[in-house]
């Protein structure tokens, strides 16, 4: 397995307050990473600046990709080196339907045109992996979506853009049961030898099919334990309690 994500040292804020204290972290390629924590703990801060996102500053430390030093990048650019992020919540966009959001996005991503009959049959079997009416693609990105379908648009974009590095950003949170098991299904059919994983959870929903090589405890802004799977048993079972005092003594 090559290292594909590398993050060192990493301080990030917001507003100007700092919402990370210094982040190590390591993925590589055919791995799965679970990032856990309580809210406010800088999960998402974490994704986000993996991403881009301008809202964020990182002010110490680096990211790298692939061997190649990112931190500077622009979003576009990280997303064109196949890095995809799904967001906790999902906002709506009029005027562009999700067929085209997803086909423009798959030609930027991609730098190739897409050609219109392909693509629609490519789009058309994987909403039907995600039980998503195919009525939807003609639809308005996100507009009259229930929370759960919002989630569901979001793995179809990661299954249609075949990033190298999926971020997930709590999809679990909203979902019912059978939601639950379909979407787990469409990740663990994307997840290869290729690619990685990158997923927040406090829910424990989507852990119960997808088993992680590594999980991270995440609090006040820092990682403040590491292990595999059994970690996320022992969270499940405990609570965050211990790791949040072992963050205030740190």
């Amino acid at each position: 397995m090559n290292e594909l994500l590398r993050i060192e040292n990493l301080h990030v804020s917001a507003g100007g307050r700092e919402l990370l204290h210094g982040v190590d972290l390591t993925v590589r390629t055919g791995e799965a990473h679970v990032i856990m924590g309580v809210n406010g703990a800088g999960k998402s801060t974490l994704l986000h600046a993996v991403m881009g996102n301008p809202a964020y500053t990182v002010t110490e430390g680096r990211i790298y990709f692939n061997g190649e030093d990112i931190t500077d990048l622009s979003v576009d650019k990280r997303a064109r080196l196949g890095i995809f992020l799904s967001f906790q919540s999902p906002i709506s966009v009029a005027g562009i339907s999700v067929e085209n959001f997803i086909r423009t996005a798959k030609t930027a991503v991609s730098g190739q045109q897409q050609r219109l009959f392909p693509f629609k049959r490519l789009l058309k079997t994987r909403m039907e992996a995600l039980d998503m009416d195919p009525s939807y693609a003609s639809r308005y990105l996100n507009e009259g979506f229930s929370g759960g379908e919002r989630k569901k648009n979001e793995i179809l974009q990661m299954r249609v853009l075949d990033p190298k590095l999926a971020m997930l950003d709590e999809t679990d949170s909203g979902l019912d049961v059978d939601a639950v098991r379909t979407v787990a299904k469409n990740i663990s059919e994307f997840h290869n030898e290729g690619n990685a994983l990158l997923l927040i959870t406090h829910l424990n929903q989507l852990i119960r099919y997808i088993r992680p090589d590594h999980v991270h405890i995440l609090i006040g802004g820092r990682i403040v334990k590491e292990g595999g799977p059994e970690l996320a048993d022992e969270v499940e079972a405990n609570g965050f309690d211990a790791y949040r005092n072992a963050a205030g003594e740190a």
